[in-house]
């Protein structure tokens, strides 16, 4: 699931550029949970449980939802055995819906932008860039063959129309870096098939699927310092019309690798009244492609410990357990400092497991 909040509320920025007559003034949860414009009598397409999710023609954009994201997160070590973690993201979302057969006078009256994030993290460093752009062939977009997503130099680059193998290259000012993914895992369909609910009673959802087996290299290069680096990644793609309800906040968002073969992804969205949560899921997913869902209710997850960073608390310290499954995790960042300082903040980092397991991972935690 991940950081939609931020996308919306750059939706709702550029819709005022575009001429919109009034600013709303609200929260992450009111921002989520608002009701889709429309344009000339033409709604977002909306997501229906049963709707097979299918490659590669998934792997691409779906234009007509609103949103949508391609999501890296990799858990890397350089030659030195230092840890350090890396989170690319290319979003994609819609300022309006497009007319069926709507032309365009011109390449920038396209309703498509994109907004990419790149961030590199030690135990001492958080380093994270933001770049924009309308949907423009020779800016940024999606190409299915071979699959690409693009935003200027950060650049997802396939051999074929599958996710991998590729290359994963971005450049900041003060950090790089250029990686080989592979992975020959089967995806995982999160929810039930890939429908994801992100409510107890339903009412909203997203079109859901994950690759938390990928293997990873390259260089990585941090204030003019160039590391080669290993290690694990993950990748989430997802897409939707409306995502949360009004009263929902924002989220904790856990990707485990508990160990060589097993992954967990664990989330909660939390109520915008109370702060605690009103909805929680978790999957065990094996490299197989096996995994099942765990059971509702069945999952807690307890912040330990908060960091206040620029005047905002953080949790970053967990407690995860799923009694069903002998599952107790303590949950630690590497770096807890890790804020995204962009143009809306986020909590984004790598973490250590602890407890009945040990691994490593990531964490995002929104809304706060």
């Amino acid at each position: 699931m991940r950081i939609l909040a931020m996308v919306l509320f750059m939706i709702l920025n550029v819709v005022l550029v575009l001429g919109c007559e009034e600013q709303h003034s609200s929260g992450m949860g009111t921002l989520l949970g608002e009701s889709e414009p429309q344009s000339e009598g033409q709604l977002f397409t909306q997501v229906i449980e049963g709707k097979p999710i299918t490659f590669p023609e998934d792997h691409i954009g779906h234009p007509t939802f609103r949103h949508e994201w391609w999501y890296l997160t990799a858990n890397l070590i350089d030659e030195q055995g230092n840890p350090l973690g890396i989170q690319w993201t290319q979003f994609r979302f819609a300022a309006a819906p497009e007319a069926p057969n709507q032309e365009q006078n011109t390449i920038w009256q396209t309703q498509q932008i994109y907004m990419a994030h790149s961030a590199v993290t030690t135990k001492t460093i958080h380093y994270a860039d933001e770049k924009w752009s309308r949907d423009q062939d020779e800016l940024a977009g999606v190409d299915a063959l071979p699959f690409r997503v693009y935003l200027d130099d950060w650049q997802w680059t396939s051999t074929g129309e599958d996710l991998f193998p590729a290359t994963l290259t971005t450049q900041s000012e003060r950090f790089s870096y250029s990686l080989k993914l592979t992975s020959t895992a089967p995806y995982q369909k999160q929810g039930e098939q890939g429908y994801s609910e992100k409510s107890a009673d339903g009412q909203v959802a997203s079109y859901y699927y994950s690759q938390p087996f990928i293997e990873v290299s390259g260089e990585v290069t941090i204030d003019g310092v160039v590391r080669r680096v290993n290690g694990q990644g993950w990748i989430d793609r997802e897409w939707s019309s409306q995502f949360l309800l009004d009263n929902q906040q924002g989220w904790d968002w856990f990707a485990l690798r508990l160990d060589e073969d097993t992954s967990l992804v664990v989330f909660q969205l939390r109520d915008s009244e109370t702060g605690e949560s009103s909805y929680s899921y978790a999957r065990l997913m094996r490299s197989d492609g096996s995994g099942f869902n765990v059971e509702y209710g069945d999952v807690s997850l307890k912040a330990i410990k908060y960091t206040d960073i620029e005047g905002e608390e953080y949790p970053t310290i967990w407690n995860i357990q799923i009694p069903s499954q002998q599952i107790d995790l303590s949950i630690s960042a590497l770096n807890p400092k890790a804020k995204m300082p962009l143009s809306v903040p986020y909590w984004e980092g790598p973490v250590v497991i602890q407890g009945s397991h040990k691994g490593l991972g990531y964490m995002e935690l929104t809304g706060y």
